[in-house]
């Protein structure tokens, strides 16, 4: 009974999101596109790692499609496919890369098999917070190393979202030393997966759309997500009972548009610039959306739902904290790509703690409530 309500959710959401972006696209065509086109126009297909029309993360690819079609008054369409709708959600890479597809809305982490520096322009388990990826990428050099690894691949990629701080997971155990990893199947993508894998558990990676599946028939005993607002919606307080925090492995993901850089390139430059900026407002766009429903969803949990709401134990941090050093050594030890993005990442994120020691740090611990 509890599928079908889930089915039904992701269902009604498709329906409506779909609705809503025909709605749009109609009304911005009747109310902004030029009296006069002239120009080749183009049509795209852009594929996601997320489920049809899914709460802010499929809704933020449906705006870009929305947002590119209104600032070129028609001239760039594009069509998205949730996961799964074209091709497997966890194929986007591939497909942008071959041009099956122009575009993809996803996670760089999910790519680590194609080339293992990409899990550095999502999350880095104790890293950076969402404002201080944002400042790497954009203002840090971040972005043009991460042209540079995506290039051969025949990819542009964009910043076009995060999620901010994320919660540590759901659990079916409860977790008060390392001994409870042993053996702990967890859903976890990148490199916080291989930090689960050290500490004695192991990593599954898996779309979103098959987390609760998954979870309830026993074939993880622990999942994250991402925070309070989708864990909800997913159900996930159905099928595990402690909720942990902080979510040491994601501490501000960015999620990507990338684009087939053969095709950005066919393109006349101010659409090139209307991509761009699409992508750029969905990166605004995301993370405030996030940010202001976390807390709400977070009390329905505890108040509602009867979820427990516990805190990682200081020797599970610690030693969590200390097994993904050695994973990031590992890592940049075995790729050249991989040794100069983090040398770039973690100067920065030095350079930027400096700052937030003596500003972000100090006023949240002087707070009250």
């Amino acid at each position: 009974m509890e599928q079908v309500k889930r089915r039904d959710f992701i269902k009604k959401a498709g329906i409506a999101g779909g609705a809503a972006l025909l709605a749009g696209c109609a009304q911005s065509q009747q109310n902004n596109a030029p009296a006069v086109q002239t120009g080749k126009h183009y049509e795209w297909k852009m594929v996601t790692t997320w489920p049809p029309h899914f709460p802010i993360l499929g809704e933020a690819a449906d705006n870009i499609a929305k947002w590119v079609e209104e600032m070129s008054g028609g001239q760039l369409k594009i069509q998205v496919y949730g996961g799964g709708e074209l091709i497997p959600a966890l194929e986007g890479f591939e497909a942008v890369s071959a041009g099956t597809a122009e575009m993809c809305h996803g996670a760089a982490y999910y790519w680590a098999g194609k080339a293992a520096a990409t899990q550095f322009f999502a999350s880095v388990p104790f890293g950076m917070n969402a404002q201080q990826m944002n400042a790497w990428i954009i203002s840090g050099g971040g972005l043009a190393l991460w042209e540079e690894l995506y290039a051969p691949f025949d990819l542009v990629p964009m910043p076009a979202g995060n999620t901010g701080v994320q919660m540590g997971g759901w659990f079916n155990r409860e977790i008060n030393s390392m001994s409870d990893f042993q053996g702990l199947k967890m859903r976890m993508p990148g490199l916080g997966g291989k930090v689960v894998s050290k500490a004695g558990g192991s990593a599954v990676l898996s779309a979103g759309a098959e987390i609760f599946t998954n979870l309830e028939r026993g074939v993880i005993d622990a999942t994250e997500w991402i925070g309070p607002f989708h864990d909800h919606l997913m159900g996930f307080y159905k099928a595990a009972k402690y909720y942990y925090y902080p979510g040491w492995h994601e501490p501000g993901t960015v999620t990507e548009l990338i684009v087939n850089k053969s095709a950005f390139e066919g393109l006349p430059k101010n659409l090139q610039a209307i991509v761009r900026a699409a992508a750029a407002r969905a990166n605004t766009l995301v993370l405030a959306e996030f940010e202001s429903k976390n807390n709400a969803f977070l009390q329905t949990l505890i108040n509602d739902h009867g979820v427990i709401l516990k805190r990682f134990p200081d020797e599970v941090l610690n030693a969590l904290q200390k097994y993904a050093g050695e994973v990031i050594d590992e890592v940049v030890a075995s790729d050249a790509m991989s040794k100069k993005v983090y040398a770039s990442f973690d100067a920065f994120r030095k350079n930027v703690n400096g700052w937030a020691g003596v500003s972000e740090k100090v006023y949240y611990s002087s707070l009250s409530t």
